[in-house]
């Protein structure tokens, strides 16, 4: 279950991030509601996951899968630039979210 919890916290990390850009600057209502209760949702469920979790290792992926979560999103939704050197750190975050999930078996 505390995989379950990681990934919907996740989830919102990735919400909470594309959010905050939207909120301008915390001035259009809306968009800043959700980035709040994104916030707020990734932080809850983080800690659900790390009743179980090391933190070492759910904090870890949370931010690390949650960034790249945003470098996606946030080039299909605000049409930001994805190059090599952002590909190859993809590489490197998603080795290291697999080596942290074999070290926690």
């Amino acid at each position: 279950m505390a995989w379950i919890y990681l990934g919907i916290a996740i989830v919102f990390e990735i919400g909470f991030a594309l959010g905050t850009n939207a909120t301008r600057g915390f001035t259009r209502l809306w968009p800043s509601v959700f980035t709040l209760l994104s916030a707020a949702g990734g932080i809850f469920t983080l800690s659900l996951a790390l009743k179980t979790l090391d933190v070492s290792v759910g904090y870890t992926i949370w931010t690390g899968v949650g960034s790249i979560g945003t470098v996606v999103f946030g080039a299909l939704l605000y049409k930001e630039k994805i190059n090599a050197a952002k590909l190859v750190s993809f590489a490197a975050i998603i080795g290291g979210v697999a080596l942290l999930r074999l070290a926690a078996m």
